[in-house]
């Protein structure tokens, strides 16, 4: 199944709910990314920094109300201090900067899964998978030396940021193919139930 093979509305899109940093944070991440691509020659990862909060497949034709759902949920939610530090690894092939402040992420996670993880289900095979062990990637898909050698290194390295997240931002690529585009950003609002309640049923 893949994006060439569906009607218009029932193609197949990837998506890629996150958390981003402020730019200083990002340019000091993609200085690390960069040194570790030069020292252990490496593919350089793509994209802008960031911390991913679940993936999911659905049909083009959700998108719309899973924006919509999302936009509520983000209404409710304050603002949070996202700290990062150190270095952590995927063994045998990623090495990321993980998130400390893990309350604050798990928050968020299970607002999003009780108003929106039914809409997120493409069928039973495609369920969303929310991230557990949220962190920033430096480096991965490494060859297993490679992430030996790497590993060996910034086990014992050190990096503290931490960024104030007020808001969501949701990406999204058709299946099958490599470019993220931006679909909406979902603000922290830190509103009432009372007041979210009325954006739901007007």
């Amino acid at each position: 199944m893949n994006a060439r093979t569906h009607p218009a509305g029932y193609t197949v899109y990837e998506y890629l709910l996150v958390l981003t940093p402020h730019e200083d944070l990002r340019n000091r991440i993609i200085h690390i990314r960069k040194e570790f691509q030069e020292k252990y020659k490496t593919g350089l990862q793509g994209g802008k920094p960031h911390v991913a909060l679940l993936r999911f497949s659905q049909y083009r034709l959700m998108e719309e109300r899973i924006v919509n759902r999302l936009k509520i949920t983000a209404q409710g939610l304050p603002p949070v201090k996202i700290t990062l530090k150190d270095y952590a690894s995927l063994p045998t092939h990623s090495i990321y900067i993980p998130v400390t402040s893990k309350i604050a992420i798990q928050n968020i996670s299970k607002q999003v899964r009780s108003g929106a993880q039914r809409l997120m289900r493409l069928d039973a095979e495609h369920k969303p998978h929310f991230i557990t062990e949220a962190g920033i990637i430096i480096t991965r898909k490494l060859l297993p030396e490679k992430y030996e050698k790497g590993w060996l290194e910034y086990q014992h390295r050190h990096f503290t940021g931490h960024f104030i997240a007020d808001g969501m931002l949701l990406l999204k690529r058709p299946q099958g193919t490599l470019a993220y585009e931006i679909v909406q950003r979902f603000m922290f609002e830190n509103l009432p139930v009372n007041t979210i309640q009325g954006d739901l049923f007007s």
